[in-house]
């Protein structure tokens, strides 16, 4: 495979021909107001102001009709996450441990999904129902239709000036068909090739009838579904053992449980379900004696099952030749079932949700003085995982809507837009096999219960102890939007454009945990509670100044007003230099800010799980030791502020030729953040109340909270390019490539420290310096592939199991391959190969398994697709 850095090289010379030298011979004229007339006015994504310069002053990456299905991709989610600015720190469904199970998001610059915008048709959608890792208030890309998308942009620069505060690393925005004609349907089948037994079905139908222009009106319908079968780690051939010590820095990953005080190799019981004996040095390097431990692959979800319906009807009515009124409405509805973890475990950090004081109560493991359980000596302190309960199961069910009437117009020599628009995410979270704490502790005092030999309990006995829940969970948006654009006069290069706007919104988000937890009756509870909302009012304008016939300069600013907060202001300038037809030079700044979100500044209490490692632990110092974290909002926190600059040139020597080249730098400050378990740890004398010990004096919980805190500065640069060959009787060939560059990621690790880079590392996350993105498309005949290669680059540890063990993590190259055979003028047959190389995941000793979070498990995938236009 080629090095990015050699690609990055070569991208000039593969795509900038020798007719680049006499470009300037060309008859397109350098005057961009020239042929205006003739030329149709568009809105581009990051400006409200009609222009005929489809390459404009920000840099905007464009995904057309043509592009989406050569991708051969089934999901909005899959095309949209493949882009290479989606840099990290992004979660699709694999990430299977979260509050938010089942979603997909995007990540632009890595700088996390709160920071990148996703608008439909230009206009928001409501949330998902509920945070991701307790912070996140993101857009879900699984309750968005693919079949109804006729083109996507992604504004790769800050916009906050246009569209508020949540367009720091950029905008994408996906615009539907408004005026579709006839009638499409496509059906796919689809299964992984490797054994694992995963498959696929999906459906796409469009349809859509009246002309604008003869009948006046037209209604344009879409419907799409997917089902696609659970993925679970005892599936994949090379993963299923959890047996990691080939690779460098890894272990036999099982889990030692069913011991007594807090020494392992006090054995409780013998062999049993899925528990084995194996050497405890295998385990934990070092160790010696034999444990009972179990191989947790068969308990881990890779990918869930999932099954999606989406549904969208988009209607305009023309009242007259200056007025339409137009409405939609978007459905969505999906489910996604996974094994969430192993059967429950009890030890001594065993807990259960107090409300009344807003805490954990410990619950007691020690064993009574009786048979069948407690040993002839030693400590009773039970350590032990109740296997005949079952796996613990999670199905999370989604329901989307968003309405939206609107029109828009002409009067004078205004154009104008006003819409309303409500939105809402609904999630019902069910859950089976988890705990009763009230009976585990009438089961451990009356001895009814045999840890030893599960086999031994009653069926009754252990339906007592199982436990189902219901978690609910949405979030509510309603807006106003109206906006207006004109050319006010004439300057000497040009017409002045003008455009202003005003929008008003009411936000919700009702996060709730279950009866369960809150009546302590569930062990070990997780819980994500959010109850807010505020109102948000803005209003801003845009001024597109033609300084020369070549310069244009574009100047805005928006003006928010929070209501729980209080204002900002976010100013942006650009500069737009076309010297001659083939050159584009152009560059902006902008300032912008991230309001905090409603987890992070209103009634929220947040129940997870991590680790750390404590110096001061008396078993285990150097060793991380799962905890119980506890956060909570802070009303007081600040919005985090940013100041964007980027540049870039564009070079398009003739019609069938292009690159570009764009260079970005984002500064934040004020991040909001709670401090890390390591800084808590380390500074407990200076932080009373934080940290709770056991009787052991081991970390048992630590209590977190979200406050202002450090700056993050993010550079980079995005290379596109693309080039069409006409070859005669062997057709058209078109070459296209992205690049994106990773510079700079840098930040404090942990408050007080000096910040890193941690650009090419997984310091913040896993964040690879390059990705790439090229594809060959040859249409021949009735034939049309698409070749496309997905590189993701490797990057290196910051934590290491050993100085001699896994500096790095390799990089992730996978092939696609799409090919249609157009069989008449109204079927096309599609087959596609995701990963045609059969690539694996890379290594992560960090995290002691494959990293996932970068690539796909499932290996090969094929996949058959059949389209008819009626």
């Amino acid at each position: 495979m080629l090095k990015p850095s050699v690609l990055a090289a070569a991208l000039a010379a593969a795509f900038l021909p020798a007719t680049f030298f006499s470009a300037q011979a060309q008859s397109t004229s350098a005057n961009p107001q020239d042929g205006a007339a003739r030329l149709e006015r568009i809105t581009v994504t990051g400006s409200n102001i009609l222009s005929t310069q489809r390459e404009g002053a920000n840099p905007v990456q464009v995904l057309s009709a043509k592009d989406i299905a050569a991708s051969g991709k089934t999901s909005l989610p899959e095309l949209l996450r493949a882009i290479t600015a989606n840099s990290g720190n992004s979660f699709n469904e694999q990430f299977t441990g979260s509050f938010s199970a089942g979603t997909a998001g995007l990540s632009l610059r890595g700088l996390g999904q709160q920071n990148t915008l996703v608008l439909v048709n230009g206009r928001r959608v409501a949330p998902y129902a509920t945070a991701q890792n307790m912070q996140e208030v993101f857009s879900d890309l699984n309750s968005l239709p693919l079949a109804a998308v006729r083109r996507i942009e992604v504004l790769k620069d800050g916009a906050s000036a246009l569209y508020g505060s949540d367009a720091i690393a950029g905008v994408v925005n996906i615009l539907l068909y408004e005026d579709f004609q006839g009638t499409e349907v496509r059906a796919g089948l689809g299964s992984s090739t490797e054994g694992t037994g995963q498959r696929e079905r999906s459906l796409e139908l469009r349809h859509g009838f009246g002309d604008l222009q003869a009948d006046r009106f037209n209604l344009s319908l879409s419907f799409d579904a997917l089902k696609r079968d659970r993925l679970d780690q005892s599936q994949v051939s090379w993963l299923r053992d959890n047996d990691f010590r080939s690779e460098g820095g890894g272990t036999l990953a099982w889990v030692a449980t069913n011991y007594l005080g807090s020494d392992p190799t006090n054995k409780l019981g013998g062999e049993q379900g899925p528990l084995k004996l194996v050497n405890y040095g295998d385990i934990s390097p070092g160790k010696t004696g034999t444990v009972l431990a179990y191989n947790p692959a068969q308990f881990k979800t890779l990918i869930p099952g999932v099954e999606r319906y989406h549904a969208s009807a988009r209607g305009t009515l023309r009242i007259h030749e200056n007025l339409d009124a137009f409405a939609e409405v978007l459905l969505g509805k999906s489910r996604a079932e996974l094994i969430f973890s192993a059967p429950l475990s009890v030890s001594s950090s065993l807990r259960a949700w107090n409300n009344k004081t807003q805490s954990l109560d410990t619950i007691s493991v020690v064993l009574p003085k009786d048979p069948p359980n407690y040993p002839g000596s030693g400590s009773n302190v039970l350590t032990a995982t109740l296997f005949d309960l079952g796996p613990r199961m999670k199905q999370d069910s989604v329901q989307f809507q968003r309405l939206l009437v609107g029109a828009r117009g002409t009067a004078g020599e205004w154009d104008w837009d006003a819409s309303l628009l409500q939105s809402s995410s609904r999630m019902r979270e069910t859950a089976q096999n988890f705990g009763n704490r009230f009976e585990f502790e009438r089961a451990l005092k009356s001895g009814s219960y045999n840890f030893a030999d599960q086999s031994q309990n009653s069926e009754a006995q252990r339906e007592a102890l199982r436990l189902s829940t219901l978690r609910p969970a949405e979030t509510e948006l309603y807006s106003f939007d109206a906006n207006a654009s004109t050319e006010l006069f004439q300057l000497p290069a040009g017409a002045l454009g003008f455009a202003a706007g005003l929008q008003l919104r009411h936000e919700r988000m009702d996060s709730r945990t279950s009866d369960a937890v809150l009546s302590g009756t569930e062990l070990r509870p997780a819980i994500n509670i959010i109850q807010g909302s505020r109102r948000v009012s803005a209003a801003y304008a845009e001024l597109n100044a033609p300084l020369l016939k070549t310069l244009t300069l574009n100047v805005a600013g928006r003006l928010d007003h929070y209501s729980d907060f209080g204002a900002a202001f976010s100013p942006k300038a650009s500069l737009r230099y076309q010297p001659t037809a083939w050159l584009v030079l152009r560059g902006n700044a902008s300032q912008g800010f991230r309001a905090p979100s409603l987890p992070e500044n209103t009634q929220s209490t947040g129940v997870s799980y991590g680790s750390v490692v404590d110096p001061r632990d008396p078993i285990s110092p150097t060793v991380a030791r799962g905890v119980t974290n506890l956060t909570s909002a802070n009303p007081s926190l600040k919005p985090e502020r940013s100041r964007n600059f980027n540049f870039g040139i564009v070079v398009s020597p003739d019609a069938q030729t292009s690159f570009g080249i764009d260079y970005f730098n984002i500064k934040q400050k004020d991040l909001i953040d709670t401090e890390t378990a390591k800084y808590i740890v380390d500074n407990e004398k200076n932080l009373p109340g934080r940290i709770v010990r056991d009787e052991q004096g081991r970390i048992v919980s630590i209590t977190r909270q979200f406050k202002n805190q450090g700056e993050r500065t993010v550079s980079g640069f995005d290379i596109e390019a693309s080039r069409s060959f006409a070859l005669g009787h062997l057709g058209q060939l078109k070459l296209k490539a992205g690049l994106s560059r990773l510079l700079q990621f840098k930040a404090a690790p942990s408050e007080g420290e000096a910040p890193i880079n941690g650009a090419g590392s997984n310091e913040f996350g896993s964040l690879p310096a390059w990705r790439s993105v090229a594809s060959v498309n040859w249409a021949v005949g009735d034939w049309t592939s698409t070749l496309t290669w997905n590189h993701v680059g490797g990057y290196t540890q910051t934590y290491r199991p050993s100085e001699a063990f896994a500096e790095s993590v390799k990089s992730i190259n996978t092939l696609d391959l799409n090919v249609d055979w157009q069989i008449s003028p109204r079927f096309v047959a599609t087959a596609t190969l995701q990963n045609l190389s059969n690539s694996r995941l890379p290594w992560d000793a960090s995290t002691g398994t494959f990293d996932g979070s970068q690539g796909d498990p499932r290996g090969r995938f094929l996949g058959l697709k059949a389209q008819y236009k009626f």
